[in-house]
């Protein structure tokens, strides 16, 4: 059987920040960027599908001394987030690539998802979680942030007809083939990690998790 194609997110790395602005406003970046302030000094970080670099920049901004190495797919997303982290390029590495391709160096001490493990299918994230848990260091972070399922159940079917028209756009703009939400927390804890914070929005739509591997 020949493998579907890989999505292609260049497609809508130019108008994915006013996208983001069109659908919840500022609630995306807000997300992101949640649990930046209470995130312990690290020095070596992996941020994978970053986008175009908001939240990245401020990391850089904030942690003087960390260097990162940034992963994506897409050559335009990574072009803008270079741009957008001018300040810190001394500090700043870039790899176009796929995550699913990568291992982490032995001293990165930070990974950073954000609304990216949601492109992945949930045997995909199992495997990256794994893989990953295996060469990061001990006590090593992972900070990620994405969509959920709200906790009233009376909104579940709202936010389910939402996530669905989103993967629905996402396939038509760029060929991602991911219909539903993969389950970041089972895959993170069955790989060694363990939750130390958690913030939700929207009534539990949107979350941040900062978990540490044990």
């Amino acid at each position: 059987m020949t493998p579907s194609p890989a999505p292609n997110f260049d497609r809508v790395a130019r108008i994915y920040r006013w996208a983001e602005y069109l659908t919840l406003g500022p609630l995306l970046q807000r997300t992101r960027t949640r649990l930046l302030a209470d995130l312990p000094l690290r020095h070596h970080a992996l941020v994978l599908g970053d986008g175009d670099g908001r939240f990245l920049a401020r990391l850089l901004n904030q942690q003087p001394n960390l260097h990162a190495l940034a992963v994506d797919t897409s050559a335009t997303m990574l072009l803008l987030l270079r741009n957008r982290c001018h300040a810190a390029a001394d500090r700043l590495s870039a790899l176009h690539t796929s995550a699913l391709t990568l291992t982490p160096a032995p001293e990165t001490d930070l990974v950073v998802t954000h609304f990216f493990l949601d492109c992945l299918t949930q045997p995909q994230l199992d495997a990256l979680t794994r893989h990953f848990a295996a060469h990061l260091r001990p006590g090593a972070l992972w900070l990620l942030s994405d969509f959920g399922h709200p906790t009233p159940r009376l909104l579940r079917p709202l936010a389910d007809l939402y996530i669905r028209g989103l993967y629905l756009a996402f396939r038509i703009l760029t060929g991602l083939r991911v219909q539903q939400l993969p389950d970041p927390q089972t895959a993170l804890a069955a790989s060694g990690f363990q939750r130390i914070q958690r913030h939700t929005s929207c009534f539990g739509l949107l979350y941040a998790e900062l978990w540490r591997k044990r």
